[in-house]
């Protein structure tokens, strides 16, 4: 009988030995886990500010693009209706690499 309580006493001691480590790395796990989830969603809060204030910048760059795009299928336009200015300008802007076609 003395062995069988030697035995559990030893049982026992491994098993408590063993618990703590793993409920300190289990703890730390979750630490961990907690720690990058409020990381993430503080980055997806800031992200989301950064795009907010640059929707007015977007907006003028796409406005000021259609007028852009407006003048030069003008100017085409011109130059296709024989305005020498407007041959001109396009044959220049060919020439650095930009395309002006005229609107259909």
């Amino acid at each position: 009988m003395s062995e069988r309580r030697e035995r559990r006493t030893v049982d026992s001691q491994e098993e408590r030995s063993f618990a703590l480590p793993m409920t300190i790395t289990a703890t730390a796990l979750f630490l961990l886990v907690l720690f990058q989830t409020i990381q993430l969603i503080r980055e997806r809060d800031t992200l989301g500010e950064l795009r907010t204030a640059q929707e007015p910048t977007v907006q003028e760059s796409v406005k000021l693009r259609t007028q852009l795009e407006t003048l030069a299928g003008k100017t085409a336009q011109l130059a296709n209706d024989g305005n020498a200015s407007a041959k001109s300008i396009v044959e220049q802007m060919r020439r650095q690499g930009i395309n002006m076609t005229p609107p259909k």
